[in-house]
């Protein structure tokens, strides 16, 4: 399984809307500069996360976007499975039938435990972790001397 680049710039722009947007919504093309994404790319991730419930989308001059809920109850993996689909490490129309034995024991031990580890670790990582560590990592760094 692969994250491609939707579902990485997806994840970038969603942290720096919870960065940017405690308090008013976030246009999309400041989300463009500060993270180096296409405006164009941005809009095509957006409609696929405004449909899937992650954000809302406000017109107008104060207009931009939003999440729909906190941070704390965004998840990684939903916002993964909306940009990227099923988090499956095979092909699901590649599962075996319990008649074919030594491929069947191998999609029930090796396949399907990679995939609930994989969905139970995006589904346990939320925005907010993220801000969390985005804010220490910021202090950290911006503690540093260079000479």
């Amino acid at each position: 399984m692969r994250i491609s680049t939707k579902g990485r710039y997806g994840l970038v722009a969603l942290l720096d809307l919870a960065i940017y947007g405690t308090k008013e919504h976030v246009a999309l093309n400041n989300i463009a500069t500060r993270q180096n994404i296409s405006l164009r790319y941005l809009e095509q991730m957006f409609t696929a996360l405004r449909n899937a419930g992650i954000v809302k989308s406000v017109k107008g001059s104060q207009g931009g976007y939003k999440l729909t809920q906190p941070p704390s109850k965004t998840t990684v993996g939903a916002v993964l499975r909306a940009l990227e689909g099923d988090l499956s490490v095979i092909d699901p129309a590649m599962a075996k039938e319990p008649g074919q034995t030594v491929e069947y024991c191998i999609q029930l031990n090796v396949w399907e435990k990679l995939n609930e580890s994989i969905n139970s670790l995006v589904d346990s990582i939320t925005l907010d972790y993220l801000l969390n560590e985005y804010n220490k990592l910021k202090k950290e760094l911006s503690s540093m001397f260079y000479i």
